[in-house]
């Protein structure tokens, strides 16, 4: 019997499930790739240096068009995806044995198929393994990405605080006219406790 048609005899069984989550696991990965390159767009103009074919001028104007709520948003639908991508690139190999349970499971009612049950017992294995390994490489090629957005939207969150704070700072010397007073002791006359 040929390899090939060993690997996908079970195709029509229960390797479909396994294949149907592949796909739907690609798609997770390209939505990741996509929310991950977006969020790096933006913050490579505000936390970096300016690319080269920027000049200054488009690069400051890309930073204050750039809200906070943005970036965040960015980041959650990034976080969101690639914790989807990851859970169901761990369930690959369950699949794989569920399959290998279902199939060896057919053996006790169907006594004259074993060649059929134990193949198909087998290749739900394979395709799970396949595809874990498969995504789980995916999963080593986009990480580092995402760890960089996430120190760069770290360093954004930071600095902004800081220009908040300083913003505070740049405003409190014009509220200090404005504060009572304080009230010196040592009046008998009942003034001294009377505040406004």
């Amino acid at each position: 019997m040929n390899i090939f048609s060993v690997i996908f005899m079970n195709f029509w069984g229960f390797d479909i499930i396994i294949f149907l989550a592949a796909i739907f696991n690609g798609f997770v990965f390209y939505m990741v790739k996509t929310s991950a390159d977006k969020l790096r767009g933006h913050m490579t103009h505000t936390i970096y240096v300016p690319h080269f074919n920027l000049s200054r001028r488009e690069a400051d104007k890309r930073v204050s068009e750039l809200h906070e709520e943005d970036v965040l948003g960015l980041r959650a639908a990034m976080d969101r995806f690639y914790a989807l991508f990851v859970n169901i690139t761990g369930i690959f190999p369950l699949l794989g044995i569920l399959g290998t349970v279902v199939s060896l499971l057919g053996l006790v009612s169907d006594m004259e198929n074993v060649t059929g049950n134990f193949y198909g017992a087998l290749t739900s294995t394979f395709w799970g393994l396949i595809f874990a390994i498969l995504f789980k490489f995916l999963d080593g090629v986009i990480s580092p990405e995402i760890e960089s957005n996430e120190k760069s939207v770290r360093l954004y969150l930071e600095s902004n605080s800081g220009e908040e704070a300083a913003a505070r700072a740049d405003t409190a010397p014009e509220t200090a006219g404005t504060a009572p007073a304080p009230v010196s002791g040592g009046d008998e006359s009942g003034d001294a406790g009377n505040e406004e």
